[in-house]
Parts: C-alpha cells; structure tokens; sequence
C-alpha cells in the first residue's frame, strides 16, 4: 500500500484540486453566512460534487445530506472538514474506512496523530489552509 503524506507544496495542492471531482463536506452547515457553507457553495459552482455531512440535515445546497461520511456509498476524494481539532482523531478514523485520495482540514484545525493515522493508511492530508481560498489562489 502507498503511503500517504503531508501536502504543504503549491503545486501538490493544485494536483490534487485539479484531480478531484468530489468532495465530502463534513460539518456543512446549512446557514448560508456560516464558513463551511461558503466554501462549500464556491467549491459547487467550481464544478465539484459536494456531499454534506451533516446529522439530522437531508439536504443542503441542493444535495443530499448524510450524518456520517461511513454512510457515503460513492467514490470520495477529497473530505473536507469544518470540525473542531478535537474532534479530527475520530473522523479520520472514519475516513480510513472510506479510502479518500485526500483528508483536508480547514484552517486553524490540526491534529498531527490523525495526520500520521492517515498517512500511514495511505491518505494524503492538507492541514490548517481554507480549500476554496487554495483554489482561488492557484487557478484564478
């Protein structure tokens, strides 16, 4: 099994948006003015599919909601995450189960004990950088 690793590197980051085509939204809230539902709404009109994950929500920006990303039966790529660094350990562990390309925190959330879980699981993980600003950056 590959090894995953940490990505820090600009054009890693730009491989990896550029590759991907679905991303798990794990903590989206379903008010518009909230951070994760900002994002996730970018990263929609950008062209990705975006899966909320969010308990008791069955749908948020027009798609279905799940509570748990071990509920998600499709093909992931990214997940990305909107939940406080206490909390990282546990779904990384839920995301080994689901095999993502990439497990990324938002910014201000770090957990390097999941990130070395991950990796070692063969998941690559961007910590502490806001997806939709790394997507602006590198290709607008």
């Amino acid at each position: 099994m590959k090894k995953g690793k940490i990505i820090t590197e600009d054009s890693e980051i730009k491989h990896i948006l550029a590759d991907s085509k679905t991303i798990a939204v794990l903590g989206l809230s379903p008010k518009p003015e909230r951070d994760s539902h900002i994002v996730a709404n970018y990263l929609k009109k950008q062209g990705y599919k975006i899966i909320p994950v969010r308990p008791k929500q069955k749908e948020i920006l027009g798609e279905k909601a799940y509570s748990s990303i071990k509920d998600i039966k499709q093909t992931i790529d990214i997940v990305n995450v909107f939940r406080n660094s206490s909390q990282i350990m546990l779904h990384a562990r839920e995301a080994i189960r689901i095999k993502p390309k990439v497990f990324w925190t938002q910014l201000n959330i770090e957990d390097h004990d999941a990130a070395e879980l991950l990796t070692k699981a063969g998941i690559d993980v961007v910590m502490n950088l806001c997806i939709r600003v790394e997507h602006d950056r590198l290709f607008n």
